[in-house]
């Protein structure tokens, strides 16, 4: 495949030392995947619902949550230098299985980009005019696709650029608003709306962005130690909670209402433009490059056929964007939420596998002193994926709790009795086709 496309980023490779950054570069996109305007959104549901302090904790709670699951699979990342669904292969999922994982992030991540581009486009037609919603849609996800197409190195120039404006623009904004209000008064409102408990407002920050934890490795195969993965990620998702997420709580305090996007870009007039785009560019970005990975591994698994990561790319951005335009994704939103039940188990099971199992652990460190894949792996391992349904059952119909972390830490208990037990075998084995960086 030409990679007049874009370029193949390592797709089914380890990434090579050489081809590693800085923590800053990845830090800058990590803080920029947790501050979207997405991320505005949730502060402001929770500030309609509590108190600010109620807020704060549960912003907390779940951002705590998410730290230690990006950490762990993060850390498996930098290690092996592999993408999420190549690593599934050695921890606990098989070939087979890691195709299933592939498909399904390609599935989830692209009805995201699609949703993304969507809400993009409802504030730029609402506030250019010109073209109509679905000739921005189209627009914006070709834009996104056009930057995912050069891979790790043009994303991280991107969010050099959309990071801090976003940051600078929202800033104004907010300041704007909150200067007509007693900030310290409104830390001490009451909420404006239904109430919300602790427990549920945990719940939607965590699970407001598990998946991402989850495919962390996508991002982490690019550091260059574990220390770095640990710093991006305390200071990512901190940050990326607390200052976007508590400024979302107070505006929602301030106007009496959780709808605040209208508010923040029509209170700054034209700049509201520009935070539309910063705002959902430098996530979009990942949401397509994530689903791409996926999908070079599911094709590559089930149909033995070698796809260009860029070729993947431009085909998913293409179809997220139609699907925008069309405005038919709103049917899938109930589907994505359901799937996103389906990913806490997968990181309980590679970070039971990876950390405390290790069944294929020596495969992974013998074949990475050589810079290559372990020659084999197991087509099938029965028992996860009986763990994974259970831990997705217990998460979605278990009410008890949050359901995002009752199906991760259940995965990971049963995988690690399953593993004592010598019930983690892999059934069939194949071997690993051998693709040039």
């Amino acid at each position: 495949m030409s990679s007049a496309v874009g370029v193949d980023d390592y797709a089914l490779t380890r990434v090579p030392p050489s081809a590693r950054y800085s923590w800053w570069s990845v830090a800058v996109q990590r803080f920029g995947q947790v501050s979207a305007l997405s991320q505005f959104l949730l502060g402001a549901t929770l500030g309609f619902g509590m108190g600010f302090w109620e807020a704060f904790l549960a912003l907390t709670l779940g951002a705590v949550i998410l730290e230690v699951v990006a950490v762990f699979v993060g850390v498996i990342g930098v290690r092996e230098g592999l993408s999420t669904s190549m690593l599934a292969r050695w921890t606990g999922f098989g070939r087979s299985g890691s195709a299933l994982i592939g498909l399904a992030i390609g599935i989830s991540l692209v009805g995201w980009f699609g949703i993304q581009s969507a809400v993009s486009a409802q504030g730029l037609a609402a506030l250019v005019g010109v073209l109509p919603e679905w000739g921005w849609s189209l627009v914006f996800g070709l834009v996104v696709t056009a930057i995912v197409l050069w891979g790790f190195g043009s994303m991280a120039w991107t969010a050099y650029v959309t990071v801090p404006a976003f940051l600078v623009l929202v800033g104004w904004s907010i300041i704007s608003e909150l200067s007509r209000h007693d900030v310290g008064a409104l830390m001490a409102s009451a909420p404006p709306g239904p109430q919300l408990t602790l427990l549920q407002g945990t719940t939607l920050v965590a699970g407001g962005f598990i998946v991402g934890s989850i495919i962390t490795p996508d991002m982490t195969r690019f550091n260059r130690s574990v220390a770095d993965v640990v710093k991006q990620t305390v200071l990512g998702v901190t940050l990326g909670e607390y200052v976007i997420g508590l400024a979302g709580v107070l505006l929602a305090h301030a106007v009496g209402t959780s709808e605040i996007t209208t508010i923040v870009t029509s209170s700054v007039g034209w700049v509201g433009i520009l935070v539309i785009v910063a705002g959902t560019v430098k996530i979009n970005d990942w949401n397509l490059y994530s689903s791409g990975l996926g999908l070079v591994n599911f094709v590559g698994t089930v149909f033995g056929r070698r796809v260009h990561r860029g070729l993947a790319t431009a085909l998913i951005g293409l179809v997220g964007s139609v699907l925008a335009a069309a405005g038919i994704l709103d049917a899938f939103t109930e589907f994505l939420t359901l799937l996103g039940v389906a990913f806490p188990p997968i990181a309980g099971i590679m970070v039971a596998e990876y950390f405390v199992v290790r069944r294929w652990r020596g495969d992974l460190e013998a074949a990475r002193a050589g810079g290559g894949l372990p020659e084999r792996a197991p087509a099938w391992v029965p028992a996860t994926l009986v763990i994974w349904l259970v831990a997705a059952l217990v998460g979605r119909f278990v009410e008890v709790g949050l359901g995002s972390i009752n199906a991760l830490v259940v995965a990971f208990v049963l995988y690690v009795v399953a593993g004592k037990l010598g019930l983690v075998r892999g059934v069939g084995e194949s071997r690993t086709e051998l693709v040039r960086a």
